[in-house]
């Protein structure tokens, strides 16, 4: 494997090797830090971003190299250079690249141009880095991840999708919640049923949050709304997706050692109260910290040929 593209790329093996990875790098932030030595890493951002930008930029940094941040506007792609021939340039100058972008249609194609591993950053439709930062949140505070449960209430996008996926290798129970016309793709609740029954855990995808989240270990939500999204739009999602807030009734059906975790930014008063979200119980920004030797863990990886069996 040369790219983390998403979540599916990896196998259980795979996933637990990241998690043993970043675990050392948090032990020991500097170790494998002649790695990347006089090498660079562009990352292109075509969202904004707060912890992907900085904590990749500080994962390349602690592998030894020079991470140089991009957007749209500072390339040729807004003057017609396709993505292949961008992609064909920047390879050669680079151990690695780095891509938060809306489709998942354009890190595809960058992938196929350049012999670099490719890290997807975000796009539309997955955010495997930041499930495996989850998932080292969970195990740091459980201790392990198997004979615990999952709860996710709320839009079965992006964050959703890589979190259920990434739960279903680690062999944890999982359980999504999302209003009707909201669920996660059938692609990615088919890998996640095979691969939770396959690693010895569970799966149930309901449209009641309250069946998800009983005797929940973690209770998970994300952002309702996505920028650019016009108004009437904004309005559909809210009314849909109000009765999928986490709250403190809700978190109250959740097991007694529940935590609640949310990826960042949040919003009070929507997909979490204020209560919830800056409670004794909250993991964020725990998992927010988490994103850096995640990320270190998989750069790592992919630079050292370290996935999919490779030594």
């Amino acid at each position: 494997m040369k790219d983390l593209l998403h979540i599916t790329d990896l196998s259980a093996d795979d996933l637990t090797m990241l998690l043993e990875l970043a675990t050392g790098f948090q032990d020991d932030p500097g170790s494998g830090g002649h790695l990347l030595t006089h090498r660079m890493v562009p990352m292109y951002f075509a969202k904004p971003s707060t912890r992907t930008r900085l904590s990749t930029a500080a994962a390349v940094t602690r592998l030894g190299g020079t991470p140089i941040a991009v957007g749209p506007d500072e390339l040729q792609l807004r003057r017609g250079e396709t993505i292949g021939d961008t992609a064909r340039v920047m390879g050669a100058y680079s151990a690695a690249i780095v891509i938060r972008t809306f489709a998942d249609a354009d890190v595809r194609e960058l992938a196929s141009a350049t012999p670099v591993p490719i890290v997807n950053a975000l796009t539309d439709g997955h955010h495997p880095l930041q499930a495996v930062a989850d998932l080292l949140t969970v195990q740091q505070h459980f201790g392990r991840l198997r004979g615990h449960r999952i709860a996710y209430s709320g839009d079965g996008g992006n964050v959703a999708r890589s979190l259920m996926e990434a739960a279903a290798l680690a062999g944890m129970d999982v359980a999504i919640a999302t209003p009707p016309g909201y669920a996660p793709p059938d692609e990615a609740v088919a890998f996640t049923a095979a691969e939770a029954d396959r690693n010895g855990g569970g799966f149930v995808l309901t449209t009641d949050p309250a069946e998800a989240v009983k005797g929940a270990s973690v209770v998970y939500t994300d952002v309702w709304l996505s920028m650019g999204d016009p108004e009437e739009n904004q309005e559909r999602r809210r009314k849909a997706l109000t009765p999928y807030r986490v709250d403190e009734n809700l978190m109250a059906l959740a097991g007694d050692d529940a935590v609640f975790m949310h990826c960042l930014p949040a919003h009070r008063g929507q997909e979490v109260t204020a209560g919830v979200i800056d409670g004794a119980r909250s993991l964020v920004f725990q998992q927010a910290a988490n994103r850096l030797p995640a990320a270190q863990a998989v750069l790592f990886a992919l630079l050292t040929e370290r996935l999919d069996g490779r030594p």
